[in-house]
């Protein structure tokens, strides 16, 4: 079935990507699902320390998305809502994985609403096996040695081995 409208609809997914997991790609492959083009923009977040610099991160990211056309990977600094309206993304995608992601996000999706009204926010749930995956947590594992392997792309689970020390 053909689009009624011609043009290409363009979605921002904004996240810290540190580091990008397989639960973060399961959601832009799904976002791909529904819009034309995805923008994985590469957020500095001033309520965590970073692991990964913002230039590593976005390296990661590029190299998790191996060049597909229909995804772009950059970074930004300032609020998520006017860097939308800067690239021309009505949409913003948001993935939580748990009801205790979900107060946050909507406060922030009303938040987003009231300062750019053109702007929408989409809230993604993620697959059921990577329900229990967050960036925190593999940095966790792999600080004490484990294997995170099955949760982040093989480029970046040697990152973290080297970064965090884990055998």
């Amino acid at each position: 079935m053909a689009k009624a409208d011609s043009r290409t609809t363009r979605a921002l997914f904004p996240a810290s990507f540190d580091p990008v997991t397989n639960g973060h790609l399961d959601i832009v492959g799904r976002t791909l699902k529904v819009f034309d083009e995805v923008i994985l923009a590469v957020a500095t977040n001033v309520a965590k320390s970073e692991t990964f610099s913002l230039e590593e991160r976005v390296e990661m990211l590029r190299a998790a998305v191996d060049g597909r056309s229909s995804i772009q990977v950059t970074a930004f600094q300032g609020l998520t809502v006017d860097f939308a309206g800067e690239i021309g993304a009505g949409v913003i995608i948001r993935g939580f994985r748990a009801m205790s992601d979900f107060e946050y996000e909507f406060e922030m999706a009303l938040m987003n609403r009231h300062l750019n009204p053109r702007v929408e926010t989409i809230f993604m749930m993620t697959s059921p096996e990577n329900l229990y995956v967050s960036s925190s947590r593999l940095k966790e594992l792999v600080r004490f040695g484990r294997d995170v392997s099955e949760f982040v792309p093989p480029a970046v689970a040697e990152m973290l081995r080297r970064r965090l020390g884990g055998s």
